[in-house]
């Protein structure tokens, strides 16, 4: 827990969720959930949005295989500022057959970067990624069992030198990519 700030006013909320589910076709459906509330009235063009009310409330769901590849893209925009904003929508179809892994950010921002997409849609894919790895039994293991599961040396406890992957993946403690 965060220790007693000072005094301070609320001004923005972001709450973001992801959520995975398996389905009854051996895919997996990831969603993603993006909604930002101000805690005040908040002026956009000739709106006003009054306190509490989302300014944008998006959703997006991929519906993935076993290997992580996109194979359906649903993106729902409750609210958002500007009538032009669901104009994003149909572009987001450009990632059906894309895989998630490794280049994930590239592959978001050569379909949808800049004024291809939306920025709170590119946020919630950027992330997305690690609700299906978290979701989708075996997706960060490699097929090849000599080769260490993907999450290996990505974060200080899965250090391939430290005492995490000593503990649980001798295996591969002091591994060291093959680059021939």
């Amino acid at each position: 827990m965060l220790s007693s700030p000072a005094a301070r006013t609320p001004l923005h909320t972001r709450e973001i969720t992801f959520s995975g589910y398996a389905r009854e076709d051996d895919l997996w459906d990831i969603e993603a959930h993006l909604k930002d509330t101000k805690s005040h009235p908040f002026l956009t063009g000739n709106r006003t949005w009054e306190a509490g009310e989302a300014i944008h409330d998006m959703w997006l769901r991929l519906t993935l295989d076993n290997m992580l590849v996109i194979k359906a893209i649903e993106v729902s925009m409750d609210s958002h500022p500007h009538p032009e904003c669901p104009e994003v929508i149909p572009p987001m179809d450009a990632l059906i057959g894309a895989r998630l892994g490794k280049g994930w950010r590239k592959v978001i921002d050569t379909h949808l970067g800049g004024l291809k997409g939306c920025t709170h849609l590119r946020e919630l894919l950027a992330n997305i990624a690690t609700a299906a790895y978290q979701s989708i039994p075996g997706a960060l293991f490699d097929p090849d069992e000599n080769k260490p599961p993907l999450y290996l040396g990505q974060c200080k406890s899965w250090d391939f030198d430290g005492p995490v992957v000593m503990r649980y993946y001798p295996k591969f403690y002091k591994w060291k990519p093959d680059l021939t």
